[in-house]
């Protein structure tokens, strides 16, 4: 297998752990001396998604997604997302029997029934339909197969993440990391309804409290705390050196299939502070001192205080993009291999 086509609805310019986990496993797998071609937003027409104007929805035909993934001439198709593009390139794959797996990296159904008035058993349905008709599809841990499973999920693979530990690392802590009075507690993500940010932003903790994102719940959360520091979408070395001056990460979500941020604050050396639920749970053990996973968040956060930022570190260290790319890679294989496709070439109709 020399060449691997990525169809996905999320890609640059949005910032969110679909798009960071594509982008280093691409990165990887060219390494591993793989052609990687991604078919993305970028080549198409898009308008704002309603209900959240930062994510954009690709108007695109049929023939466009067709001439796209013939014109990479691939040896294996991967299709990560079930939006607009995933279907489309869905439907090209049936058509011209050519296998294929699928990721599933968010909570579709719960986040489609939030913004939309969908009964959520129907998009459950929706995503059995879309991920069934595939080779394989891809979960980041053990608690998300088993709750897919249940929904009826067949096929399910691990592709687990990874870390750049020479992006995050520990870095000297200011006195007064950003201006404001110790201890800090820091989250980083989407500013979105379903991260559940004021479970975080409501509780009586010492010290401050840090924001780091944007989304379409930021205006609001920002005038109902005015007291909680709302830094804006922070990058590369500038987020990297964000997480460092924090004592503690707090991971408010209860949706989330993984927690990319997670990692990142455990590489940088910050304790983790966060529900017992998938994601967490997949990656703090129940007696790491790496990090404290409670019902009671605030007991979370201030029990986190005292872990220790060495096993942070730690901890982080067993989570490797290159190992992360290796199941990838392997999902996509045996995906491909799972039965004999007729030549990729000429689309149908």
């Amino acid at each position: 297998m020399r060449k691997i086509t990525i169809v996905s609805d999320a890609w640059y310019p949005q910032v969110n752990g679909v798009v960071r986990s594509l982008q280093n496993t691409c990165c990887h797998l060219e390494r591993m001396g793989l052609e990687v071609t991604m078919v993305t937003p970028e080549t198409f027409h898009s308008i704002p998604c309603p209900t959240y104007p930062e994510i954009r929805l690709s108007v695109a035909t049929y023939w466009q997604v067709a001439r796209a993934i013939e014109a990479s001439t691939p040896d294996a198709v991967h299709i990560a997302t079930e939006g607009p593009l995933g279907l489309l390139a869905r439907r090209w794959c049936l058509k011209n029997r050519v296998s294929f797996s699928t990721s599933y990296h968010t909570r579709f159904p719960e986040y489609v029934a939030a913004r939309f008035p969908v009964p959520i058993r129907c998009v459950q349905a929706f995503v059995r339909w879309f991920h069934n008709a595939g080779n394989g599809c891809m979960v980041a841990t053990a608690s998300l197969e088993r709750e897919l499973s249940k929904l009826g999920l067949r096929n399910l693979r691990r592709w687990s993440r990874g870390i750049d530990q020479g992006v995050f690392y520990p870095r000297p802590m200011a006195h007064l990391p950003f201006g404001l009075p110790r201890p800090i507690f820091l989250t980083v993500g989407r500013i979105a309804p379903e991260k559940n940010l004021p479970a975080f932003l409501d509780l009586d903790l010492p010290g401050s409290k840090v924001v780091v994102g944007d989304g379409p719940a930021r205006a609001e959360l920002q005038q109902r705390y005015p007291d909680v520091l709302f830094t804006g979408i922070k990058t590369g070395t500038e987020l990297a050196e964000a997480y460092a001056q924090a004592d503690v990460f707090v991971f408010p979500s209860r949706t989330d299939t993984f927690g990319n941020t997670i990692l990142e604050a455990l590489a940088s050396g910050v304790p983790v502070a966060a529900y017992p639920v998938t994601g967490p749970i997949d990656i703090i053990e129940p007696q790491s001192r790496a990090g404290v996973l409670r019902e009671d968040l605030r007991e979370a956060c201030i029990a986190a205080l005292d872990c220790s930022r060495e096993d942070a570190r730690a901890l982080a260290r067993s989570f490797t993009w290159e190992a992360a790319t290796r199941q990838f890679l392997d999902n996509v294989r045996r995906a491909a291999m799972a039965k004999s496709p007729r030549r990729i070439g000429a689309s149908g109709a």
